[in-house]
């Protein structure tokens, strides 16, 4: 296989890995078996490998010496240091966004939130792409690569921490309206109330997640952790 060939399709195969981590089907914690994987996938563990280091790097594997990759898993500390880093840098985004907008943007973000009002009135449950969606829109439209990068590096981990526990349909609604509260005040140019917005919707998510971790903790017949990670 040619090196371009190979490096395609690890690009690929980081993506059906990425939805699986996003999606809740491999669990914080989990180790990854290159071997399984690499079978199921119908793939050589070359571009597997070239994935795997992809998702390292983006924070949502870690690899461990002599244990290969585990699924990014952690504590409440982290969690809290997790919506620190995010809340500065995109209630920054949601100022800059608010002052850079152009009538695309604007269309772009109300469009965001069609999409997702649209699905959850469907029946379906929260979809992490919407999310996503919505506020990958939002960092670009305030025209900072660098936020972006480090906005959808922390929202991707968040969203991989919180897709085992149950998001109740009350909270997606209220995520919907915070988005569409956001979106018009971007569009009003209304640099200090999207701002507050958007702290306020990030504050409310991670006082769910918190309280939803803290259940499932005390919960789970085997306490906070276990003994041994599973494996896929």
């Amino acid at each position: 296989m040619s090196e371009t060939l190979q490096r395609g399709l690890a690009v690929q195969i980081a993506e059906v890995l990425r939805e699986r981590l996003l999606g809740g089907h491999l669990p914080p914690g989990t180790r990854v078996n290159e071997v399984v994987l690499a079978r199921e996938l119908g793939t050589s563990r070359g571009p597997l490998r070239e994935a795997v280091r992809q998702l390292v790097s983006e924070g949502l594997l870690v690899h461990q010496p002599n244990r290969g990759a585990t699924v990014f898993s952690a504590g409440p500390e982290d969690v809290r240091a997790l919506f620190e880093l995010r809340t500065a840098l995109e209630t920054a985004a949601a100022r800059m966004a608010a002052e850079r907008r152009e009538d695309r943007d604007v269309a772009a973000l109300r469009a965001a939130c069609a999409r997702a009002r649209r699905t959850i009135q469907g029946g379906r449950r929260f979809v992490h792409r919407l999310d996503l969606d919505f506020h990958r829109t939002l960092t670009d439209t305030a025209r900072s690569p660098r936020v972006t990068e480090q906005v959808w590096r922390a929202q991707q981990q968040i969203i991989l921490l919180r897709s085992p526990l149950d998001v109740p349909a009350a909270h997606t609604a209220d995520s919907l309206d915070a988005h569409e509260e956001i979106a018009e005040a971007v569009a009003d140019g209304d640099g200090e109330r999207a701002a507050a917005l958007m702290r306020d919707h990030l504050d409310q998510v991670q006082a769910h997640m918190t309280a939803s971790l803290t259940d499932r903790a005390r919960t789970s017949p085997s306490g906070p952790a276990t003994a041994s990670p599973p494996t896929v």
